[in-house]
């Protein structure tokens, strides 16, 4: 129950810093030539084609904005993206964002799963069938257990920070972290362009 008033809290803390600076607004197609670079882990409509890679396409264009501005700074570090996205200029990740966040993706549950059982620390924000339901909280849907889980267990440890997600995952067990991870991971997706 805590926990849940925690994630209600932030949640509301989130919605009120969410009313806008204003964002730079990309290109979709400047951004799939750019996205050239990202294809071989992410796909070019960000269906990832690698375990350890998130899909990306359909997500919310500040999310994958603010991924990358991270990764280019240094506040978010990985062996691959922080190299990538260190070469970036503003516009290219705005045009990335735009291109990724065209992309049409749904999800499913699978036939007899209740929605209710979704993990409640986690469906506030991801949804229930793991589209997000807020701009800035990444989708879930379809995600490798393998990546959920080390990104939750990131958030505990503080090897990753996060204002939201740190708190959260720093209550979670190990078999909290499993549950969630194959929850998300056992949703049917597709990510496919525009038409």
């Amino acid at each position: 129950m805590r926990r849940l008033a925690l994630v209600a809290g932030l949640g509301g803390v989130v919605l009120a810093q969410s009313v806008p600076a204003e964002e730079p607004v990309g290109d979709p197609a400047e951004g799939k030539v750019a996205a050239g670079l990202c294809r071989t882990c992410h796909g070019l409509n960000g269906f990832a084609r690698i375990p350890i890679a998130p899909h990306i396409g359909g997500e919310h264009p500040s999310y994958i904005r603010h991924q990358l501005e991270a990764f280019r700074s240094g506040a978010r570090e990985h062996e691959i993206m922080s190299v990538v996205a260190a070469a970036l200029t503003d516009a290219q990740i705005a045009d990335l964002a735009a291109w990724f966040a065209i992309q049409r993706i749904r999800a499913e549950l699978k036939p007899g799963v209740d929605p209710h059982a979704a993990p409640e620390a986690c469906a506030l924000c991801h949804g229930a069938d793991g589209l997000a339901v807020l701009e800035d909280a990444p989708n879930l849907a379809g995600e490798n257990a393998i990546y959920i889980e080390t990104q939750l267990k990131a958030f505990r440890t503080g090897r990753r920070v996060h204002e939201i997600m740190s708190p959260i995952a720093s209550d979670l067990t190990d078999d909290e972290i499993r549950a969630a991870a194959d929850w998300y991971a056992a949703v049917e997706i597709e990510i496919e362009p525009p038409p």
